[in-house]
Order: C-alpha cells, then sequence, then structure tokens
C-alpha cells in the first residue's frame, strides 16, 4: 500500500470535513464539532502514513505522534504536543456531538456553543495546515508529486 496516496486520501477527506465545519459554523455547533474531530483525525492519520507508520484502528492518534516524535521533522514535533492536546478534546467529543449526553437528557444542539465550536475549528484548521506542510516537505524531498 502506497502510504503518500493514501496519505493525500485522508487529507483531501480531512478538508471535505473541514468545509462542512466551516459551512455549518453559524447555526449548527454539534456538527462543527464532529467534522472538526472526523479532520483532525484524519488529518493525523495521514501524517503517520506520510512516515511510514501504520496508523491505529482507533480515534485518538495523539499518543502515537508523541511515542513516534523522532520520525517526523524538528518543527513537526515542537507542535506535536498541540497537535495531540486537540485531537484528545475532540476525540472526548466525538459521541456527544452525535448523540447528545443520555445521562442529562440533552441533544447534541444543546451541548455545545459557538465558542466550543470555534475552538474546535480553530484546532482543526491548526491540525490540518502542519500535516498538509509535512506532506508538501516530504513530496519536494522525494520529487513525487
Amino acid at each position: 500500500m502506497d502510504n503518500i496516496k493514501m496519505a493525500k486520501s485522508y487529507l483531501r477527506q480531512a478538508e471535505e470535513r473541514l468545509k462542512h465545519a466551516k459551512e455549518a459554523l453559524s447555526d449548527n455547533y454539534a456538527y462543527v464539532i464532529r467534522q472538526s474531530q472526523e479532520a483532525v483525525e484524519l488529518a493525523l492519520k495521514a501524517s503517520l502514513r506520510i512516515v511510514g507508520i501504520e496508523p491505529p484502528k482507533f480515534h485518538d492518534v495523539g499518543p502515537i505522534l508523541r511515542r513516534n516524535a523522532n520520525s517526523f521533522p524538528e518543527w513537526f514535533r515542537r507542535e506535536i504536543d498541540k497537535m495531540a492536546s486537540i485531537s484528545r478534546m475532540l476525540r472526548r467529543e466525538r459521541e456527544p456531538s452525535m448523540y447528545g449526553d443520555e445521562e442529562l437528557a440533552l441533544p447534541p444542539d444543546e451541548l455545545y456553543t459557538f465558542e466550543d465550536a470555534k475552538t474546535a475549528l480553530d484546532g482543526c484548521v491548526f491540525v490540518l495546515n502542519n500535516c498538509k506542510k509535512l506532506l508538501d516537505e516530504v513530496e519536494s524531498a522525494t520529487g513525487e508529486d
């Protein structure tokens, strides 16, 4: 399996989710959070593939990034803790953003505010930009495109 080809596909999928998250920011905060989580997961899994690491089959790959930090360029390593934190925060919101909080009997629409959605979206943009930069750098170094 071609890791770069898979990484590109993951990043395209992440971009699509980011697009939908941005569109929903005005009125569907739970959806923004869910789409941001999926985009971050895909982008970080792409970054693992870019450096030849098979991503795990779970949603928060932050610990895997940390464990394999030396596989990444220095500039990316400096951002791993922040990206892992974003991934962890969004992972915790994955199910509530879709199904609500059954203990509190609150649907997803009543759980989140604009600020929650904006924080998720900003984190998503940060992660995605770093992962796209990593791909660009690797492709430039290898002459692939």
